[in-house]
């Protein structure tokens, strides 16, 4: 059980701090320990990223409203493009579905920035822990069982 609430608090700091990269602490963990499910620490890891990429989204939601962000958002040819994306998702939520969970799962685009925007357009809340976990957990899962086929 430690090791689980280890991994879910550092993909926690992960998700928030670059600099604490949790695809190299889930391989740690996967070189390191054995008797855990691959599926129970994968779990652990998606959680605590996805703990702090709402915090991400969180930010992404409330942004616009902030003057210095305005500002820069302010030129007609962001503005339409914004507009543009913010009906192709409010008129398509599996669309969402579909970026949000190739960011998740593969990290490209980056799916902090992925959050950011996902807040930006209004994407449901529910629909991106939802479909940013099961991502997450395909990346963890997908990177754990690699490690231990060659354990």
């Amino acid at each position: 059980m430690g090791l689980l609430t280890a991994t879910f608090c550092y993909c926690i700091a992960s998700a928030l701090i670059p600099l604490f990269n949790a695809e190299a602490y889930v391989g740690a963990v996967a070189a390191t320990f054995t008797g855990h499910s691959t599926w129970l620490v994968a779990a652990a890891a998606a959680g605590g990223q996805m703990v702090g990429k709402v915090a991400f989204f969180l930010i992404g939601r409330n942004s616009l409203r902030w003057r210095w962000v305005r500002k820069k958002t302010e030129s007609p040819k962001w503005r339409n493009t914004f507009l543009t994306w913010q009906r192709r998702i409010g008129d398509r939520p599996w669309l969402a579905a579909v970026l949000l969970l190739v960011s998740a799962a593969l990290g490209f685009p980056p799916f902090a920035v992925v959050s950011v925007l996902a807040g930006q357009l209004r994407v449901s809340i529910t629909l991106f822990v939802v479909v940013g976990f099961v991502g997450r957990l395909l990346r963890f899962a997908s990177l754990l069982g690699i490690i231990k086929a060659f354990l």
